[in-house]
């Protein structure tokens, strides 16, 4: 991998001197104003570039280049003529502006600023608007990309992505604010970074402003999360079109956008599945030994990763199946073939993930999925694929494209790991493998996200899914959105359709979903007015042709037949929509501006920041100290040493929750021993002393197991849930020696449990 860009030695200014942003949220959706402040601090012209990210999803709907009081908008044109335009400009003295989408990955564009005079100003605006993703706690979450990571490309690859990148803080600054506006009541702000407090413009709450501190040193993405009440609801936002575009074209036609929250029959959710192909993907590139994050506590990813897969292993039903694969310039597998989930198989693959390190190179994720797709399924065992990774690859389409073709057979959940991580492969692994993307930045700890996304893989498949519309006589439909092929328990669902002709009647549509879920028929269904929303200066538009874009890309890419006729229809709805696209860029010139250049134009290049960090600290235990009343009159005191300190292991400070977690069978039990004692702070004596005579000893170990979770790990409950399941069921087989309540099988138990495990000692 070339890392170009680089700061010289003599510290040769660059051009970009701040970054201004300004994020209008709208309900579900953002409108990102972005303006660049550049200065030629040169002696003579140069031409500047800046390679940078932006959301995945985003639709570029905006660009323009303001020059003393001289404003330039720009305009979308095909991606050649636009390139071609840029050169005839510079070479002929004229200031001109590029801005165009990396042919490797939607979420990286690249800025060319060309023929600044010596001492000139120049402020370039860009404008998006994106989705605004729904978290598991039902925030929506913004995120404004910071940080570009290199893109691994393999020797003898001619594509790439080349990121400017500093080997310091970046040379700018950058200023935030951001209004919140909605139909709902505001609840809260969260971010990542610090923000100034919240100010509210009216009583009821539906409009805020917050801006970023200014001392935020941009070395991070800049995250923010926005809570609504009632967020979780149906909804749609009905948009007119233009009355200036051409008739029956997208832009001119009313458009929807539909965010629904499928509800499941609470009969099917309470039954999570028991059989299934899990297939496990582990970057192990070397970009994974770097830190989660600068604070304290940190481990660097490879090691969060590998508690996680103990989490993982401890937490799949009995009788699956299961592989782990690492990957980075090569990659290599725990079994030949996914093996039976048993103790023996178990036992050998926590021995391989305990020397897993990150030391395999460079990130190349394509092979591995070729070969686990390459694998024949097991019947009755639907496959489910868990892909870890930094997400610094170059060959994002490509990939997308292989997971798409393969949908079918698998269902795919991504994990983006650190800053900088791609969200166009993230997300759009998860996308066109019918699964979940997680994201975990800054201090999120990974095992919650990861138990969350295993949750959903053990959710009933939902099948035969339709969406059905009742309109008015006079309207009909045009779903722009690909056919819906996943749906998870309460996650939303985004729909975009163009309305075309006008009501004489009623005022009124109805969208329904249908599918059917373990064979039982379903149906949700909501009912909206046909009115169009008020002030959403055509956001709804752009994001439904950046849509219809994503698709015609990929049916080009598949090798469709007419593919000079998708290609013209993609640049056809790019220019006419606004909206950047893989064929298309933003092109603005300067045609006042013509100067002579002498000599050539002086290059430079723009960084953006390299998170890399050297410091490693483990997080320490808390200390507690419970004690349980046993219907014998025993008293059982769990307690952590008083220090904090680690028997057998005084140069680490290991987690107990993985400590317990890494001792159960796979079974679903624990042994009764010294080294299950030893995570009590007790002797294995103390715990056998006071074990009712009639209980089997692996029965009275794994109560206690299931005691000090509920007792003293309650808010860690989603990283155990499936764990104390497994235990819980276990418990329950064991004919004649002790019954549970039925209750305790519930991943919804509260403190109150930990008293009812008691009672039956």
């Amino acid at each position: 991998m070339e890392n170009c860009g680089l700061l010289s030695e003599n510290n040769v200014p660059v051009p970009l001197k701040s970054i201004s942003v300004q994020v209008l949220v709208q309900d579900h959706v953002a409108t990102v104003s972005s303006t660049l402040q550049y200065v030629n601090e040169e002696e003579r012209p140069l031409e500047a570039l800046f390679v940078f990210p932006l959301p995945a999803d985003a639709a570029v709907c905006h660009f323009s280049a303001k020059i003393g009081e001289q404003e330039i908008v720009a305009e979308v044109q095909d991606r050649e003529t636009a390139r071609d335009r840029y050169d005839d400009a510079v070479s002929s003295g004229q200031q001109a502006f590029l801005l165009e989408e990396s042919s490797e990955s939607p979420d990286v564009f690249r800025l060319s600023v060309g023929c600044l005079s010596a001492g000139q100003n120049a402020a370039v605006t860009i404008i998006y608007v994106t989705e605004l993703a729904v978290q598991d706690d039902h925030s929506l979450r913004f995120c404004l990309p910071a940080v570009l990571n290199p893109r691994y490309t393999p020797a003898g690859s001619a594509a790439g992505i080349v990121s400017e990148i500093s080997s310091g803080a970046v040379p700018y600054t950058l200023t935030l604010s951001v209004h919140v506006s909605s139909p709902k009541p505001i609840s809260k702000l969260e971010s990542s970074c610090t923000l100034d407090p919240l100010v509210f413009l009216h009583s009821d709450h539906t409009q805020a402003t917050v801006n970023l501190n200014s001392g935020h040193m941009f070395d991070k993405d800049v995250e923010l999360f926005v809570y609504y009440q009632d967020t979780h609801q149906p909804s749609a936002i009905v948009e007119a079109g233009e009355t200036t575009a051409p008739p029956g074209s997208l832009m001119r036609d009313t458009v929807v956008m539909i965010s629904l929250y499928p509800e499941f029959p609470e009969g099917v959710m309470s039954s999570l599945a028991s059989r299934g192909e899990f297939v496990f993907v582990i970057d192990r590139s070397g970009s994974m030994g770097d830190m989660m994050h600068n604070g304290k506590g940190s481990q660097n990813r490879i090691e969060s990763a590998k508690d996680t897969l103990l989490l993982l292993l401890k937490s799949l039903p009995v009788g699956c199946y299961f592989n782990i694969y690492g990957f980075g310039s090569d990659f290599e597998s725990f079994f030949p073939q996914s093996v039976e989930y048993n103790q023996d198989t178990v036992d050998k693959a926590l021995k391989r993930v305990k020397e897993m390190k990150a030391d395999m190179g460079g990130t190349e994720i394509l092979q591995p999925l070729k070969h686990i797709y390459s694998q024949p399924c097991y019947p009755d065992h639907p496959r489910q694929l868990f892909v870890f990774t930094d997400g610094e690859v170059f060959n994002t389409k490509e990939v997308l494209d292989l997971v798409k073709s393969h949908a079918h057979s698998h269902r795919c959940f991504s994990f983006g790991i650190g800053e900088g991580a791609s969200a166009a492969l993230i997300t759009g692994m998860a996308r066109e493998g019918s699964g979940h993307a997680q994201f975990i930045t800054d201090t999120d700890r990974m095992q919650p996200k990861v138990m969350q996304s295993l949750r959903f893989a053990l959710q009933p498949a939902v099948l035969n899914i339709s969406v059905d519309w009742t309109l008015p006589d006079d309207v009909t439909v045009d779903t722009l959105s690909p056919p819906i092929n996943v749906l998870f328990q309460g996650q939303r669902t985004l729909i975009y359709a163009q309305l075309k002709g006008e009501s004489s009647g009623g005022s009124e549509g109805t969208v329904t979903v249908k599918y059917s879920l373990k064979d039982q028929p379903v149906a949700n269904q909501l009912h909206f007015c046909l009115k169009p929303t008020e002030k959403t200066q055509l956001s709804i538009h752009r994001l439904a042709a950046r849509t219809l874009i994503r698709s015609l890309e990929q049916e080009e890419r598949s090798g469709a037949a007419d593919v000079e006729g998708i290609r013209s229809r993609m640049v056809e709805l790019s220019v006419q929509a606004g909206v950047s696209s893989v064929h298309t860029a933003f092109i603005a010139v300067n045609k006042d501006s013509r100067q002579t250049v002498k000599g050539p134009l002086l290059q430079r290049r723009v960084p953006t920041y390299d998170l890399y960090e050297t410091c490693c600290l483990m997080e320490a235990c808390d200390d507690w100290d419970i004690e349980t009343d046993c219907n014998d009159g025993a008293v059982l005191s769990l307690q952590a040493d008083s220090e904090g300190e680690q028997r057998d292991a005084p140069e680490l400070q290991k987690d107990s929750l993985l400590q317990l977690v890494s001792l159960q069978k796979a079974s679903g039990c624990w042994d009764l021993d010294a080294t299950l004692a030893d995570v009590f702070g007790k002797t294995e004596d103390e715990l056998t002393n006071q074990k009712p005579a009639q209980v089997d000893g692996s029965v009275w170990a794994t109560l206690l197991a299931l005691i000090w979770l509920y007792g003293c790990k309650i808010e860690q409950q989603v990283e155990w849930q499936f764990v104390a399941m497994k235990a819980a069921s276990w418990i329950g087989s064991q004919k004649g020696e002790i019954s549970i309540p039925d209750h305790i099988h519930s991943v919804s138990v509260h403190q109150e449990t930990f008293q009812q495990i008691s009672s039956v000692l």
